[in-house]
């Protein structure tokens, strides 16, 4: 097993949440953890490995890459200007993701910051019904894809941990 059922910051026992936000919240909750998860342990070098050629995708890109999307999702709720890119042009979070521990605390730092403002943002929001930015995007689209992102990415992590050190999801 991955984690100690016991000790997995995931597994609730009871009932689930009740209400649409509240399940889609706790599915957020859990796939960001398993990312953590997936990442624990490694050290800079292992992180920014590309172990599954020609893929340029990496534990560490995926960090990076997450953080990008958060502040993209940002923008396609405000009416203003696009916020700037956080790592420059197309493929720079993953082609930037290098093995170097400041890289890898710099990219942990903007996940969790871009996530933060994010939640923050969408808390003023709790009718998932409401359409907010210049493209008029529910905010229950935007709930249902990030989940959908982070689902999809944490499976490319389970792929790419085992390639790192074979370590296996469960």
């Amino acid at each position: 097993m991955w984690a100690d059922p016991d000790e997995d910051p995931r597994n609730s026992e009871g009932p689930a949440p009740d209400g649409e936000l509240a399940t889609l919240e706790d599915y957020l909750t859990n796939y960001r953890l398993t990312l953590r998860m997936k990442c624990e342990g490694l050290d800079a070098e292992q992180l920014a490995r590309r172990s599954v050629p020609p893929s340029t995708m990496s534990l560490l890109g995926l960090v990076r890459h997450l953080a990008e999307v958060e502040r993209d999702w940002r923008g396609w709720i405000r009416d203003g200007e696009p916020l700037p890119k956080l790592y420059g042009a197309r493929d720079a979070d993953f082609d930037g993701a290098v093995a170097d521990p400041a890289v890898v605390a710099a990219a942990w730092r903007d996940l969790e910051s871009e996530q933060a403002a994010l939640d923050t943002e969408l808390a003023a929001h709790p009718d998932l019904g409401t359409r907010l930015g210049k493209q008029g995007v529910a905010v229950r689209e935007l709930w249902v894809h990030r989940v959908e992102e982070y689902a999809r990415h944490c499976g490319h992590a389970d792929l790419l941990r085992e390639c790192v050190d074979g370590r296996v999801g469960q």
